[in-house]
C-alpha cells in the first residue's frame, strides 16, 4: 500500500505473537491485493478497465466498502472522492521541484472526477463507472480499511491489547500496560515531537497534514493534498487528525476536512456521532471539534 505498517500486540510468548502478526500480515497483504491500482489482476484494475463499457462483478468486501466511500463523498460534498484516481497524478508529482500550477489544459480529466458516476448494483453486486477513462483508487480509505481488518483478526485470535498503526493512522484496541491508550499529536513545525496528548482508549486515529509533502509556488504554500472538486492542492491547513471508533472512517474523513477548511470541517464534525477532530491551520491556531473530550 506505498505505507508502512507496525503492529504491536500484548503476548506472553514471543512465538504466538510472531505466529498471530503474521497472520495480521497476511491479511493486510489480502486487501493490498485486492484493492491495489498497481496490479492488472486486481478487482479495481478490472473496474477501471471497464470505465464506460460495462458494469464489473465484485466480491462483497469490495462492494460494501466502495459504497461506505460513497457515502462518505456524499457527507463530505465530493470532498472525498474514490474517482481522484481519475486525474493525471504527474500533475502532482512533489518528490520533484514544482514551479507552477497545472493549466486549465492539463486539467481536462478533472471531469472524470464524480463519485456519482460510480454506479452499484445491489442486486446483481456490480460497480461500474460510467465514463470512459474513468479510475478509482482507495489511496484515501484502503489503509484505515487494512488496519480495522488486522485489529480484528488479532482480537479474534484472542490478542486483548494492541496497536495497528499504518503510517500514522492508527487503531487501538484494550489497554497499554493496564491504562488507556494515550496518542501523541505531532507538532506540524517539528513533527518529530507531539505538541499534545490524548488519552483514547479503544479507537482508531489519523492525521492528514501538509509539513511532510508540499510545495511552494509564488511565494504560497501548497500541499500535497489535492481537492478532488478543482485538481489543485489545498491551503490553509496545515494538520487534520481525526479521533473516531473505526480507522477506515477516520482515515477517508482527514483528507476531506483539510479540503473543507476550519470552519466547514468544525461544523461537519459536530454535527456527528462518536467522531472528533482537532485541525491546525496555516496561522499555527487550534481548533477542536466541541465532542473532543465526549
Amino acid at each position: 500500500m506505498g505505507n508502512r505498517f507496525v503492529i504491536s500486540i500484548d503476548e506472553d510468548s514471543e512465538e504466538a505473537a510472531a505466529e498471530k502478526i503474521d497472520r495480521a500480515v497476511e491479511e493486510i497483504s489480502r486487501i493490498e491485493r485486492l484493492l491495489t491500482t498497481f496490479s492488472d489482476s486486481s478487482v479495481t484494475s478490472r473496474v477501471n478497465a471497464q470505465a464506460g463499457v460495462q458494469p464489473v462483478e465484485v466480491p462483497e468486501e469490495f462492494f460494501y466498502l466502495v459504497k461506505r466511500a460513497r457515502g462518505i463523498s456524499d457527507l463530505t460534498r465530493g470532498a472525498f472522492d474514490l474517482s481522484y484516481g481519475s486525474i493525471d497524478k504527474r500533475l502532482w508529482n512533489f518528490d520533484q521541484t514544482l514551479t507552477a500550477l497545472p493549466t486549465a489544459e492539463a486539467l481536462r480529466n478533472l471531469r472524470l472526477i464524480n463519485y456519482r458516476n460510480i454506479v452499484l448494483d445491489d442486486t446483481r453486486q456490480t460497480v461500474f463507472l460510467k465514463e470512459k477513462g474513468m479510475r478509482i483508487g482507495f489511496g484515501g480509505i484502503g489503509k484505515g480499511y487494512a488496519a480495522d481488518r488486522a485489529s480484528r483478526l488479532l482480537k479474534e485470535l484472542g490478542v486483548s491489547n494492541g496497536v495497528v498503526n499504518a503510517s500514522g493512522d492508527l487503531k487501538t484496541w484494550g489497554t497499554c500496560n493496564g491504562r488507556p491508550w494515550t496518542i501523541s499529536v505531532a507538532d506540524p513545525d517539528a513533527p518529530a515531537f507531539p505538541f499534545s496528548e490524548l488519552e483514547v482508549g479503544e479507537m482508531a486515529v489519523a492525521t492528514s497534514g501538509t509539513y511532510e509533502k508540499y510545495t511552494v509556488i509564488d511565494g504560497k504554500r501548497y500541499s500535497h493534498t489535492i481537492n478532488p472538486r478543482t485538481g489543485l492542492p489545498v491551503s490553509g491547513i496545515k494538520s487534520v487528525t481525526v479521533i473516531c471508533p473505526y480507522a477506515e472512517l477516520a482515515d477517508a474523513m482527514a483528507t476531506p476536512l483539510a479540503v473543507l477548511g476550519v470552519d466547514e470541517s468544525l461544523d461537519l464534525i459536530n454535527q456527528m456521532k462518536d467522531i472528533a477532530c482537532i485541525i491546525i491551520d496555516d496561522d499555527n491556531r487550534l481548533f477542536t471539534s466541541k465532542n473532543l473530550c465526549a
